[in-house]
């Protein structure tokens, strides 16, 4: 790829599915953007950082989900929902409540970088429970869990918020704990320690 100029990062990935994956012909899409010394970063929410040309990111965009490769933002969002490998099938781990989540959360802004977790059973492939905002289905319904923290000495499992939710229950309350933690958060902090200041019952009540 020539130089073309100035250019932005965005994040990209096989969208929400069974496993990270990307397919021969995401990746040839991928490579036309990049110079044989460059190199795709991968980070731990399952996304791959990618810098193309800002003068005409929005084509490019447009090529990149015509081979079904999903686009987001990178900095101070909620990132795509990271998802487990649902590994016995789409009805039954929950796949369509996954890409509706994910639909309407991913991209929003907030104060700091939101990791959001899906896991389709109580293994917890997903790692929900380490999360900012993690989501188990157990059977037929949803238990919600916030204030996890993966990383340092004191990390946390996450508080059970909700349980037995059904999925547009799950889809309202997600929505609105963002919505606080949008409006309410301070500059660059993070969910974590936003929750530990206003306690879980501030977020659903």
């Amino acid at each position: 790829m020539e130089d073309s100029g100035k250019k932005v990062k965005i994040a990209i990935n096989g969208g929400i599915g069974f496993g990270a994956k990307l397919n021969a012909k995401q990746l040839i899409t991928l490579s036309k953007y990049m110079n044989e010394d460059e190199e795709l970063e991968l980070t731990t929410f399952q996304q791959l950082y990618i810098e193309i040309p800002e003068s005409n990111i929005e084509e490019i965009i447009e090529e990149f989900q015509s081979v079904g490769l999903a686009c987001y933002p990178v900095g101070n969002f909620v990132k795509s929902l990271r998802t487990c490998n649902f590994c016995k099938g789409e009805e039954e781990e929950g796949m369509p409540v996954a890409k509706e989540l994910n639909r309407r959360i991913a991209g929003k802004p907030v104060p700091f970088t939101l990791k959001v977790a899906y896991t389709g059973c109580p293994i917890g492939c997903g790692e929900p429970m380490l999360s900012d905002i993690g989501v188990m289905k157990i059977r037929d319904h949803y238990h919600l869990y916030a204030g996890g923290k993966a990383k340092g000495k004191d990390a946390e499992v996450g508080s059970l918020l909700k349980e037995n939710l059904t999925p547009e229950e799950l889809y309202e309350t997600v929505e609105k704990i963002i919505e606080v933690y949008s409006e309410e958060g301070k500059k660059r902090e993070t969910f974590y320690k936003f929750f530990k200041r206003v306690g879980s019952d501030y977020l659903i009540s």
